[in-house]
């Protein structure tokens, strides 16, 4: 007997391209059927409690997640458009290897043979999978906005990068990372002229004042 074809959704987002310091996150999330939609949104227009509760939920109900980075070392490399990519293949590279043989078969018996990735942006990265899965990868404008495995996707990102940034701010306290997570708000660009670069500036990236 043939076994039945399953295609499935798997959402890709990146958190932090617009940071002067620190890597950039991403993510790729399939949700499967029963998770609670309700629970996501565009990850910047959520409350930081409300983007750690849907991570939790996210990480204990989806059916496959994964998470991966690029170092202000790599951005600084191959530029941020080429690292966020970077970031978004490793991520999905994380979400196959956490699935092992569950990716391709499901508690559920069912085979998986293709996946979709959605990416949020204009660009997608070059994806790689199982030979017995098929990946295709489009690219869709505020896809975080409008797809619940992109949505899911993008609070994954923004809250390790987050949590990342957060553990910077203990180690360099002067910059102030807990707050504006390299951002460059007007504190974080004083505080790169007086101390200079931190350890984890993005030296491509011009601070102004």
């Amino acid at each position: 007997m043939e076994k039945r074809r399953t295609e499935i959704i798997c959402g890709i987002d990146e958190a932090g391209r617009g940071p002067l310091a620190g890597p950039v996150y991403a993510a790729a999330v399939i949700l499967g059927g029963g998770f609670p939609l309700n629970l996501l949104n565009d990850s910047k227009k959520m409350t930081a409690a409300s983007r750690e509760e849907a991570r939790r939920v996210i990480m204990e109900k989806a059916r496959f997640w994964g998470i991966g980075h690029a170092s202000h070392a790599e951005i600084d490399s191959i530029n941020i458009l080429q690292a966020s990519l970077l970031a978004m293949k490793r991520a999905f590279d994380d979400m196959i290897e956490r699935g092992g043989a569950a990716f391709r078969a499901s508690p559920l018996g069912e085979n998986i043979n293709s996946v979709t990735a959605i990416v949020d942006g204009k660009f997608t990265p070059v994806l790689s999978a199982p030979s017995c899965i098929t990946v295709h990868c489009t690219a869709m404008v505020k896809a975080d906005s409008k797809v619940p495995e992109v949505m899911a996707a993008s609070i994954l990102a923004k809250t390790e990068r987050d949590a990342f940034m957060d553990k910077m701010a203990e180690q360099y306290p002067q910059y102030g990372y807990e707050k504006h997570k390299g951002y460059p708000t007007k504190a974080h660009r004083e505080a790169v002229i007086k101390y200079g670069p931190s350890p984890i500036q993005r030296l491509s990236f011009k601070v102004k004042i």
